[in-house]
This record gives C-alpha cells, structure tokens and sequence, in this order.
C-alpha cells in the first residue's frame, strides 16, 4: 500500500514558494492547519493567493501570514474578526475578492471533481456578477463561476492513517473535504496519525487518493473566536 507520511511539516510543505496560490482549510477558527500556517510563517513565503473561508484573526491562523505581509490576495467569503486585514484591505496594501459561501466551497470542490466551471444562483444582480457571463435556467438567472486553481491545498483532520484516508470532526467538516484533491497538492496534517487498516471504512471522510502527503501535527490550541457564557441565576 502506498505511504503518505512525511516526517514533518517542513518536509510536507517542500516546494511552496513565493506567489503560489495556496488553498487553506478550516471554518472560523476550527479546524485550520495550525502546524502548515506556523510552517509558512517560517519559510517567510511572500506575495501568496490564500483561498479560504475567513482570514483567521490578528494573532492566529492566516492572521500571522496577514501580520507579515506574505499575503497578497486573499480570496473569502467571512474577514470580519480581523483588523489587521481591514487595515489592509482599506489601505490598498491587500487585494480581496469576497465570493458568496456556497460558490467558495463548490469552486472548491468543482476544482477536486475536475470540473472546469458551473453556473449558480449566488450573487448575480451584485458585485459579485461583474464581468460574468449570464444565462438563464428554469426562467432563474445564473452567472458563471470558475474551478479554482490552487498550487497547494493544506487541510486539517482529526484522524488519518499512513495511506492518507482522513477523518474530520465536527465544524472542521465545512470546507477540509472540499480543498483535498482540489490543488496540485494536498497536504494533511492530523491530530493522530494511524497505520493503514486501522480506520473503519464507514467512517472515512476523504480516501487517500485526494492526499499528498500527511503527517501527524502537533499543539493544537483549538482557540474559540468569540467566547459566550451565562451565569446562573
């Protein structure tokens, strides 16, 4: 059976350079590719494309690419717990495409499935539709919304297994999946990391022909983006 694993995260992150597009997994805070964004950080990457769901916060996640300016666009549907993004963004140092939710995930998965580009619903009559070509369908127009193309794609699962076949777990579910297979390479780093034979097939979220390389990553902090709590009466 083929092995996936690599050593570490700097052996699974060989080959990404300066002005790559780069697909990062993760919905808010939950389930982002700690280990890989830190590795980044390190290689001191600059003029990179990131596509994800949000733009982490001033001190984690992407946010930590955002502080040293290794971000050139970012490509997201959610930025609103970032101030260093804003202050980019509003500054012109920051190129930013907002795209709906939906279209964000199923250009992702378009891309994983070999899927050139499909029409939707979302965001015509909006910004989002300038420049789109339109048709109608059903007597209902659709603008044209094309697969992404990505160098690299790092996701994040709980579980996974040397063959690559990956397990997520809860919110971490939104938009992993969907970037494995979705980029040139797909880099996994999980929470446990077991022999090949070990994961009930049943379970198994992603097979390992979507993944690269994976390996097992290390101090997850799991931070909550905004906490809320209630006293007892």
């Amino acid at each position: 059976m083929i092995n996936r694993t690599v050593a570490s995260v700097k052996e699974a992150l060989a080959g990404v350079e300066s002005g790559m597009t780069l697909m990062v997994g993760g919905f808010g805070l939950s389930g982002i590719p700690e280990n890989s964004i830190a590795q980044l950080v390190e290689l001191g990457v600059t003029d990179l494309t990131c596509i994800s769901n949000n733009a982490g916060v001033d001190d984690f996640g992407l946010g930590l690419l955002l502080q040293g300016k290794q971000i050139k666009k970012m490509i997201s549907s959610y930025v609103g717990e970032n101030d260093e993004f804003e202050r980019q963004m509003l500054s012109g140092e920051l190129e930013v495409e907002l795209i709906p939710q939906g279209t964000l995930a199923e250009r992702c998965r378009a891309a994983q499935a070999g899927i050139p580009a499909f029409y939707t619903p979302a965001g015509y009559g909006t910004e989002v539709a300038e420049g789109k070509e339109e048709r109608e369908f059903n007597g209902k127009p659709h603008i044209l919304e094309h697969a992404f193309k990505a160098d690299f794609a790092l996701v994040k699962a709980w579980k996974g297994d040397t063959a690559g076949n990956l397990i997520f777990k809860g919110t971490a579910r939104n938009f992993n999946p969907v970037m494995c297979g979705a980029a040139t390479i797909t880099v996994a780093e999980v929470e446990e990391l077991v022999p090949a034979g070990e994961l009930d097939p049943n379970q198994i979220h992603i097979p390992g022909i979507f993944v690269k390389r994976i390996f097992q990553g290390a101090k997850y902090e799991k931070r909550i983006e905004q906490r809320t709590t209630r006293k007892r009466g």
